[in-house]
Parts: structure tokens; C-alpha cells; sequence
């Protein structure tokens, strides 16, 4: 028999649901429909004219209410014309139990309970349509033994075959966190059966592929997801999608675009608009300027919309590869904005330290009528940090709260903090931070302690540093900064006592490490690096560098070493940081007039931003890097953040 036939026509049917013909075609009135108002109007018509006692009119009413457009359901209404229908068949309990599995979490717990009530139904059995529905609602709503319980039913029924109700099983015990359970349902069904099937079936065992490399991902273990990945016999647009995004979520950058350009060279296989915006956040963070570009060509030449989500990646891309005017052409160019663009547009702005360009846009935001979400305000908050506006930060703190009434969250308090710290007002920080309604985390003390690198201040970053180490013993954050404020007031003996302490605790430093991408690939450079192929050249030239910056009259700022070395090894140990050694690997790999780009890891330091600014005027090269924080665009022996970082 059809499967459809089948749906329309098991448990308690009239005599009209046997036929082939798809009740909406029988229908035409309902498939009309545009809204809830058009149906009502109709479903009044059938009620006068009896035709609701037909099981498949009332069938068609009741899916149109229950899995339409998402914007034009209505469960409730649904829910009513169910409970009035005098014969319920298959296809209805399926429709009402989907309806309500495809909603919120609330509502998917009502598609259990109704999954519960026909069981109790002497005429209807469920079907493999029906337990994809619950078996949702049970991943959604965390109900893994119901979920059991139907995965016995499931068998019992002769359902264990099925690849739609076995993909669906899986799922749900990914979701639950069950990775064992899913693990014994994936084998069973997939890699002890050896045996050719057809081609329908083998898109079902991509599926449960898929489901199953989720799972891993969802509890950051890549490799495990890797390993199937790399055994699929056949893999769909979804499979590498999951894996790309994988890889992004859980910080694998580099994986993650190694993944897509591999993905790129398969013929069978199109990136589409999910692939773009996976891959986007970490060509985002490596800084692949050659490799977003590309994708956002191929995008508009492949008729991929530009949407608010993909626009959105696309102007946080061209920001973090530190091409400012292209994300506001990406910006100008979105037929619709929304808050999460606009978010997107001041963030740039902030990481670019243009805070008079992201006030305004800011601006521009509320006068167009688009009310700021928090994340708006923590980007303008940024912005006003990076540059020192004070008094603009505490008046849109103070407007967020009165003017917009939204709460403060953990970040809003850390950029005040920053803000604060940055300028200087160290107590005026710490006092913020004692009266915070709400407990702060690590970050806002980092924050803090971190000014009080800056400004030299000793005693209080002594003790931000001890309750920091109470905090997250195991975080070497607070040691290094601790031990680099000992070492550069000279005190050899405590940042020894610091380094002592961190080597029993087996705390290491996170080491600086520096990436430039050079025709598309990928270059990683960390301190004192000469693992590279051409690490003979970039030592020449880094002697180069030295040669002429000491000729313009450079002298490196050796306070910045944190060893007690002599002099002459301390000026030798700042010339080779990541960053310095990513700067001489793109002069001797790119055209004399080409811009440099570089993103590092860690926040530049005070010796490194001094000799970069001189090197682009004395090469005449534009240079720019990311750091941790925000950008730095060297031109002329100049710095865009007025040396304020």
C-alpha cells in the first residue's frame, strides 16, 4: 500500500479516508487559507454544513491549525477542534501530537500526554509517523524514560528497522546527553549491518551519521565526531555542515575552516546558507580575510539571501579581519535590519576603537525605531571603554537601566569595570564591584586587576590577584600578571616566589602565539618560534628590523621582559614575539605596498605596539593586528588607538 494511503488510513477512518487522493486536494477552500481568521470563517461553513463530521474535513482543518506556518498556528484552536472531533484517526493523533512537539518546551510536554492518550485509544495504533513527533517532544522536554518507554513500544510494534523512528531514537538520546544508549541503538542499526539496501535507506543511515556526530560535538569531543565522520560512506550537505559547526562552537577555528575548504573540493557538495553561517564565525576569529571574501562571493553568485543572520556573520567577519568599510557596505546593503545587525555594526565599530562611530550608530538605531538589547549595549559599552569616554559609558549604563529598563548582565558590569579601570579610577572600579547586585565572576576581577597593571598599582592588584587565586586556583591569569607587576618593579625575589608557586600547582602560562594568512593559508608563529620553513629568512629579516629601527632610534622597552636577564638578553628575547616574528614573515612574503594583517592571542604588549608602529613607517607598510581586545591599525608610525589599549 502507499505510504500515504497508509497515513490517511489507519485506525477508525471513514470509508472517504481510503482514498489516494490527498485530502487537501479535496479540500481546496482550506488550502487557500493565508490565516487563522480565513480558516475560521471556513471551519464555521463546515460546522453548519455538517461536513466536520467528515474525518477527513475535520483532519484538514486540524492540520492546518496545528502545522502550518509556524506564524499562522494556532495550538490551542487546534486542541479544541481535536477534542470535538467524534472519530479520531491516525493521522489525526499524529497532527495534533506534532503540532505540539514542534512548539516550546511547555508545549511539547502536552504532546506526550496526548501520545499517552492514544495509547488508550482501542482503535488507533501508532505508527512510524507518529513516534517521530514524541520522540522530539521527549529530547526537548528532557523526558528519557518516557522516551525509553516509547523506544520499547517502538520495537514491540516492529518499528526497530525503521530509519526515521531509529534516527529520531538516537537523537533523543544524544539530546538527553545518553551518548551510550545512542551509541548501542547506532551500532546496532548501522555498523553491524552488512548488507546492500536501497537508496532510501541509505539516506536514513546518513541521517543517524549525523545525529551521532552531533552528539559529539554537543559534548566537545571532536575527535570522537571526527572519526565517524571520516568512516561515512556517503555524506550529506547537513553531515559537514555539523561538523564545521562542531568545530566553530567548540573553538576549533582552524579545523573548522581546514574542514570547509575540504569541503570545497567535493564535487557532489554546494556550501549552502547554513554551511556560511557555521563557517563564518571562525574565519571570523583566525582572521581569513582571502577565505570570507570568497564566501561571500560565492553566496551572492549562488543566489544565497542575504538575510539578517548571514548579514550579521558577514559584518562580524569583515570586522574581525579588520576591513571596517566592507562591513558597513555589507551593513548598508541588508534590505532589512534588525537589533542583532545593528549589535553587529557597533560592535565593529567598538573593536576598531571608532566609539564616535559606534554612538552614532547607536544612535541611528533608536531613531529608526529599533528598541537595543543588551547585547547593543555591551557593544556600545565596549566602544566607550576602548576609548576612555567615561561619562558617555556611565550615562548609557545609567539609560539602559531607567530609559530601556533592562536588566544589567554580568558583561554590562565588566565593561563599566573596564571602562572605569582603564581611566584610571581604580577605586571607583573596586567600589563598583562590592556594591554589584549580583556575585562577580572572574572576568570583572581580570578586569580589574589588569588596570592595575597598567597603572602600576601594586597593592590592590596584590589583593584582586589573591581572590583571584581563591576564585580559580588554576588559572594562571592572575599569577602572570601578579608576577609581571613584581617584575617590573624590580622585585626578582616575589616574581620568583609567583613562578615557584605555579610550577608546584602545574599552572602554565597560555603562550602568545600569532597568525597572518598569506594567499589563503594559514601561518601560526608562536614566541621564539623557528619551526617554519622559512624560519633562516624570518630570523634575517627580524636582524633587519632590529638593525633599523635601532638606526631611527628605537630602544626596546625591556621592562616588558619578565626574566632577570642581563640587558643585552632581555632585548633579544622581545625580538622574537609572536607578533614581531608574523610581521617579518609578511614582509618577506608580500608585495612592498601590500597591507599586513595579523591576529594574536594574547593582548599585545607595550614593546611590541612601540616597535610595530615604527616598522610601518619605516617600511611604509600598513599594519594591522587583533589582539585579545580590539584592533590596532599601524600606519606612519601612528596607532589607531592613540596609544589608549
Amino acid at each position: 500500500m502507499n505510504p500515504t494511503q497508509t497515513l490517511y488510513s489507519t485506525g477508525g477512518s471513514s470509508p472517504a479516508s481510503s482514498q489516494a487522493a490527498h485530502p487537501s486536494s479535496l479540500f481546496p477552500q482550506i488550502n487557500r487559507c493565508r490565516t487563522m481568521r480565513d480558516l475560521s470563517q471556513i471551519h464555521a461553513v463546515f460546522v453548519k454544513s455538517g461536513q466536520m463530521r467528515d474525518t477527513l474535513a475535520a483532519a484538514e482543518i486540524l492540520r492546518f491549525c496545528a502545522t502550518s506556518d509556524l506564524l499562522h498556528r494556532d495550538l490551542d484552536y487546534a486542541h479544541k477542534i481535536f477534542n470535538q472531533m467524534p472519530q479520531r484517526n491516525c493521522f489525526s493523533w499524529n497532527t495534533i501530537i506534532r503540532g505540539f512537539s514542534e512548539s516550546d518546551e511547555d508545549r511539547a510536554v502536552i504532546a506526550i500526554a496526548l501520545f499517552c492518550e492514544m495509547m488508550k485509544d482501542e482503535f488507533v495504533e501508532p505508527n512510524r509517523f507518529t513516534f517521530p513527533s514524541v520522540l522530539k517532544a521527549c529530547a526537548k522536554t528532557g523526558k528519557v524514560e518516557e522516551g525509553k518507554q516509547i523506544h520499547g513500544l517502538a520495537l514491540k510494534l516492529g518499528l526497530g528497522g525503521d530509519e526515521f523512528v531509529m534516527s529520531n531514537l538516537v537523537r533523543m538520546y544524544v539530546i538527553c546527553g545518553l551518548m551510550k544508549d545512542a551509541c548501542v541503538l547506532f551500532y546496532k542499526n548501522i555498523i553491524e549491518r552488512d548488507m546492500v539496501i536501497d537508496r532510501r535507506k541509505r539516506d536514513g543511515e546518513v541521517v543517524l551519521w549525523n545525529v551521532m556526530i552531533d552528539g559529539y560535538m554537543r559534548l566537545g569531543d571532536c575527535k570522537a565526531a571526527r572519526m565517524l565522520f571520516d568512516k561515512m560512506r556517503q555524506r550529506s550537505v547537513v553531515s559537514w555542515n555539523t561538523m564545521i559547526s562542531g568545530y566553530s562552537k567548540n573553538g576549533s577555528f582552524k579545523d573548522a575552516v581546514e574542514l570547509f575548504c575540504e569541503m570545497k573540493k567535493v564535487v557532489d557538495i554546494r556550501p549552502n546558507y547554513v554551511t556560511l553561517v557555521s563557517v563564518l564565525p571562525a574565519i571570523s576569529r583566525i582572521g581569513s580575510l582571502e577565505l570570507g571574501e570568497w564566501l561571500h562571493l560565492d553566496a551572492e553568485n549562488n543566489g544565497i539571501e542575504i538575510d539578517d543572520v548571514l548579514g550579521s556573520a558577514l559584518i562580524d567577519m569583515y570586522s574581525k579581519c579588520g576591513i571596517i568599510e566592507k562591513a558597513v557596505q555589507v551593513f548598508e546593503r541588508l534590505p532589512r535590519k534588525n537589533v542583532i545587525t545593528w549589535s553587529a555594526m557597533i560592535n565593529g565599530f567598538a573593536i576598531h576603537g571608532q566609539a564616535g562611530d559606534a554612538i552614532d550608530c547607536f544612535c541611528k538605531m533608536r531613531q529608526v525605531g529599533v528598541r537595543p538589547s543588551d547585547v547593543a549595549y555591551i557593544n556600545l559599552l565596549t566602544a566607550c571603554s576602548h576609548a576612555g569616554l567615561v561619562e558617555e559609558g556611565r550615562r548609557y549604563f545609567s539609560q539602559m537601566v531607567n530609559v530601556d529598563g533592562l536588566e544589567p548582565r554580568i558583561e554590562h558590569y565588566g565593561c563599566m569595570v573596564d571602562l572605569l579601570g582603564r581611566s584610571g579610577l581604580l577605586e571607583e572600579a573596586e567600589e563598583f564591584i562590592l556594591n554589584m547586585p549580583i556575585k562577580p565572576d572572574d572576568v570583572i576581577w581580570k578586569a580589574l586587576l589588569g588596570a592595575c597593571r597598567m597603572h602600576g598599582n601594586v597593592e590592590m592588584g596584590k589583593r584582586v590577584a589573591n581572590i583571584l587565586m581563591d576564585m580559580v586556583p588554576n588559572d594562571s591569569g592572575a599569577y602572570v600578571a601578579l608576577s609581571n607587576m613584581y617584575a617590573s618593579q624590580g622585585n626578582w625575589s616575589e616574581v620568583s616566589e609567583m613562578r615557584l608557586r605555579m610550577k608546584e600547582m602545574d599552572i602554565r602560562k597560555d603562550p602568545g602565539c600569532s597568525w597572518i594568512d598569506i594567499d589563503g593559508v594559514l601561518h601560526e608563529f608562536l614566541v621564539e618560534d623557528d619551526s617554519h620553513p622559512r624560519a633562516k629568512e624570518i630570523n634575517l629579516m627580524l636582524v633587519e628590523i632590529s638593525e633599523k629601527l635601532r638606526l631611527a632610534g628605537y630602544r626596546p622597552i625591556t621592562t616588558q621582559v619578565l626574566l632577570n636577564l642581563e640587558e643585552e638578553d632581555k632585548e633579544n628575547a622581545l625580538h622574537y614575539h609572536s607578533e614581531k616574528i608574523a610581521v617579518a614573515f609578511g614582509l618577506i612574503s608580500t608585495s612592498p605596498a601590500k597591507p599586513i594583517r595579523i591576529v594574536k592571542n594574547l593582548r599585545i604588549c607595550e614593546d611590541c605596539h612601540s616597535s610595530i608602529k615604527l616598522i610601518s613607517k619605516v617600511y611604509k607598510r600598513k599594519i594591522t593586528v587583533r589582539d585579545r581586545k580590539r584592533f590596532h591599525h599601524f600606519q606612519d608610525g601612528s596607532c589607531s588607538c592613540m596609544d589608549y589599549w
